[in-house]
């Protein structure tokens, strides 16, 4: 919208009139107000009060939009639509993951769990006039959606032959008691070698019951052909998987195993120990790493007698990724790939410190995990190749719809189902 030679008069009064931070402040809202307005008349189709054929919609008034900038709060006006609405591009909304923020923490302060000042804690996040209550509850409304939206959606539209299964674990407020939850988050790698983000969950604790429950949900979406789950020996995790996963293989994650060891030696004899058990994983077939395993097993238990039967305990699960493509073993061996999902949510976590409830951790988590998920859905680099993926499925990888994998489980086969 061109300014008339009225508003160009009435601007250069105000700038006249202006000490010099404040006319960049004003020349700053009026050409921010300016590209908002253009936008707007593109989006509808025609200026105000103009009657066009490519018209499809109508103003209705504007609304108050204060935005930080360095010049200064500046205050801006946002056109509404009689239908539907409308948010400037330049103006774009803040990332999942900020606007998460931003509730939780207004949420912890009003809930008496935060110390600091919530004040402080906005304005670090970029907003310098604060953050309104109907502000917060909006912002919730919206994020619940879309987080809900995220965490149910189906996964069939493809085969997952890779499923890795891990927790981290946050403080939050229930029943007027801070306690650890823990934050479950489930990946996989789809038939053409790509990730996604599965599913995640807030609960008590790693029960069996827990797990079990978790795990089913991703049945119930769609998640099918499954043949490898990589996790750690948690008794209750274990459980589940086996109960809901039939016929897959299950990879206990070869870093959770070693620190169990290590757990078990003398500190000043841990390296030696821990260097002994990676040329397991040195090999280069699977019959080699089981005849060395063996090897390992009798060469520690001469000084480890307890190494010797925690290795020997646990031959088949830490070598369960031998019998997948070699080019996979380096992926598939432990749960690593979860480590940078897990440290993200905890540097987010560590914001709030504690969390008001469960549900704000929840929706906290879900947001940052949504975000690495839409980041790994853009990569041009795949996580396995096309290639050892054809090796591992068959010529049906190179396909991009769902893939039934050689251990798929089909609905009948869950306890009771």
């Amino acid at each position: 919208m061109a300014l008339s030679q009225h508003d160009l008069q009435q601007l250069l009064e105000s700038l006249q009139a202006a000490e010099n931070v404040d006319m960049v402040r004003l020349v700053l809202e009026r050409m921010l107000q300016e590209l908002i307005e253009a936008e707007a008349t593109a989006t509808i189709g025609a200026h105000p009060h103009q009657r066009t054929p490519e018209r499809t919609n109508r103003r209705n008034g504007h609304r108050d939009r204060p935005l930080a900038t360095t010049a200064g709060d500046v205050e801006l006006k946002i056109p509404k639509l009689r239908s539907g609405s409308f948010f400037p591009s330049l103006l774009e909304r803040r990332r999942r993951i900020d606007r998460a923020l931003f509730a939780v923490i207004v949420q912890a302060y009003v809930h008496g769990v935060s110390t600091r000042s919530v004040d402080d804690l906005v304005k670090a996040l970029g907003a310098d006039s604060g953050i309104s209550k109907s502000e917060v509850s909006r912002i919730c409304a919206e994020l619940d959606e879309e987080v809900e939206a995220f965490a149910q959606r189906p996964l069939d539209h493809t085969a997952f032959p890779y499923v890795f299964l891990d927790a981290t674990y946050c403080k939050a407020r229930i029943q007027h008691r801070i306690a650890s939850q823990a934050v479950v988050i489930a990946t996989g790698v789809t038939a053409q070698g790509r990730r996604e983000v599965l599913g995640f969950a807030v609960g008590d604790s790693e029960t069996r019951a827990f797990w079990t429950e978790f795990l089913r949900g991703l049945r119930s979406r769609g998640l099918g052909g499954v043949q490898l789950v990589v996790s750690d020996s948690h008794a209750g995790l274990v459980a589940a998987v086996e109960a809901v996963f039939l016929g897959a293989a299950w990879q206990r994650c070869r870093v959770h195993f070693v620190r169990d060891v290590l757990a078990k030696v003398p500190r000043g004899s841990g390296e030696m120990v821990a260097a002994t058990i990676r040329t397991i994983f040195a090999q280069t077939n699977a019959e080699a790493v089981r005849t060395h395993l063996g090897t390992v097993a009798t060469m520690l238990g001469r000084q480890f007698p307890q190494v010797e039967q925690m290795l020997t305990g646990a031959a088949v699960d830490i070598t369960a990724f031998a019998d997948f493509p070699s080019g996979h073993w380096k992926k598939i061996w432990s749960t690593n790939p979860l480590e940078r999902l897990n440290r993200e949510v905890k540097r987010r976590a560590d914001v709030v410190q504690v969390f008001p409830n469960p549900k704000a951790l929840g929706r906290l988590a879900g947001a940052v995990l949504a975000e690495l998920h839409d980041e790994w859905q853009v990569s041009d680099r795949r996580y396995l190749s096309e290639a050892s993926m054809v090796e591992l499925l068959g010529q049906d990888a190179r396909g991009s719809g769902r893939q039934q994998g050689p251990n798929e489980i089909g609905p009948g086969s869950l306890p009771g189902g």
